[in-house]
């Protein structure tokens, strides 16, 4: 199969991709027990693009899209430290297990430590074993934890 790994540079250009953005971060939030509220990838590309932290890689296929990784700035609310944080993470499903992720990964890695990035932070939930232990494969870190309380 020939696939093609690229980076959207220009914001016109992700238009064209928007649906699968939005699966994307559907995917991304869905597994944090959470959905996608309305115009999220608007606000996404409205607060984060031309940022240093933001990048939109796709990796296409003959028929379209099959694979998407979206970063943005994650802020520090106390010391104002911009970190690049996924914020979609997303193969089609009848393409996964062919290293499409980790090549996503792998290019966000390169293309952020270009920009001087020298970290990446990803979310999990907390008995999300599959997802934590392919983090851990890639190298990621557990660096801290996020607690959460909700009011019934």
């Amino acid at each position: 199969m020939n696939l093609k790994l690229r980076s959207i540079e220009r914001r016109e250009d992700v238009g064209r991709i928007s649906a699968i953005l939005e699966t994307g971060m559907e995917a991304t939030l869905r597994s944090l027990g959470r959905e996608l509220p309305p115009g999220t990838v608007q606000r996404f590309l409205d607060r984060a693009w031309g940022r240093r932290e933001t990048l939109v890689l796709v990796v296409e296929g003959p028929d379209g899209v099959v694979g998407l990784l979206a970063t943005g700035p994650f802020e520090d609310p106390t010391t104002g430290e911009t970190t690049p944080m996924v914020a979609a993470f997303f193969v089609s499903p009848s393409f996964r297990h062919r290293g499409i992720a980790r090549a996503l990964f792998a290019e966000a890695q390169r293309l952020l430590s270009l920009r001087g990035e020298r970290r990446i932070l990803a979310r999990a939930a907390h008995n999300d074993d599959v997802l934590i232990s392919m983090g851990e494969r890639w190298g990621l870190v557990r660096a801290w934890e996020l607690m959460a309380f909700e009011t019934s």
